[in-house]
């Protein structure tokens, strides 16, 4: 049997593609559902095949340079108008 290493190697875009959409929906393309440990590993060969294979703005679960909103611009009192406050 070969390691986990040498199947992520064998994957092909489309068996990528396949894997992805079969975690997101939660079953096979043939209907079935997958089981706990099909989602895992299938979750795990996805992230596996992505590091190899994608550049980091296109890999699952990225969310981009994280920078505090409030250094950029100030939060606007939703709430009271200034001149409404007693």
């Amino acid at each position: 049997m070969s390691t986990f290493a040498q199947m992520i190697e064998n994957i092909t875009p489309e068996i990528y593609e396949s894997l992805k959409l079969a975690v997101e929906l939660g079953k096979w393309a043939d209907g079935r559902k997958l089981t706990t440990e099909q989602k895992e590993l299938s979750l795990q060969a996805v992230i596996a095949w992505e590091l190899q294979n994608l550049p980091e703005e296109e890999r699952t679960g990225y969310m981009g340079p994280q920078e505090c909103s409030s250094k950029s611009a100030p939060v606007p009192n939703l709430l009271f108008k200034s001149d409404a406050i007693h």
